[in-house]
């Protein structure tokens, strides 16, 4: 279970501010896997920091009674200097899993070749991503939270990524971003819809495809 009680975040500018969440108050259920839509620019990614701790919020509070990943796809807590072996293993100490299974699970999974034996700083992005998502993978949350990183590499790759995440999430939940609706449909049985800093939750995921397609659709007038 997540529970969003309260949660607000917005962001100082020039002369004014911009909420991205205001005074949002949504449970997502334990085990459910909930596909979050929005229009570009609305929050996901910044609602994923908060929910994981990477970021906070501005005000409210994300209670959880499980482990949360952090972001799969974001790469902005790997140290550039250290190599992606290195960081793979001060993230198992960090989460207390077994060192060598998860560098091996990583290096297998990732496919980096020899850069898995190079500094993060010569990786390129969709490099950085599947390093992420192969840790993230290997750890065993009770939440994964997903940053459109399945559709980094080739379709092989891909749909690599979709298997060991369906595998996942047989024994763990999810608070999925993707554009891809299909993708959204296979993998998720709840959604989320994040539009002007309101979340509306959705026990049925068309229905929430649903309602997001018509805020893309009244945005492009």
């Amino acid at each position: 279970m997540i529970e969003l009680r309260n949660l607000t975040k917005f962001f100082p500018l020039a002369d004014s501010y911009e909420t991205v969440l205001d005074n949002v108050n949504v449970t997502f259920p334990t085990g459910a896997s909930v596909g979050l839509l929005g229009r570009n620019g609305a929050g996901k990614s910044t609602l994923l920091k908060i929910i994981s701790g990477t970021i906070h919020p501005s005000s409210g509070a994300v209670i959880s009674d499980g482990t949360i990943s952090y972001p799969v796809g974001f790469s902005g807590s790997f140290h550039r200097e250290l190599t992606g072996l290195q960081n793979t293993r001060f993230v198992a100490r960090i989460y207390g899993v077994d060192t060598d299974e998860l560098v091996a699970f990583v290096r297998d999974f990732a496919e980096l070749g020899e850069h898995f034996f190079m500094p993060i700083r010569t990786y390129s992005s969709g490099m950085k991503s599947r390093l992420s998502f192969g840790i993230s993978m290997g750890i065993p949350f009770d939440t994964y939270l997903v940053d459109e990183v399945t559709s980094v590499g080739d379709g092989a790759f891909r749909e690599k990524s979709t298997q060991v995440f369906n595998a996942r999430l047989k024994s763990a939940g999810a608070v999925v971003v993707n554009h891809n609706p299909v993708l959204i449909r296979r993998v998720c049985d709840m959604g989320a819809v994040l539009e002007d800093g309101r979340l509306v939750l959705y026990d049925d995921i068309d229905a929430a495809l649903e309602h997001h397609e018509h805020n893309l659709q009244k945005a492009r007038g």
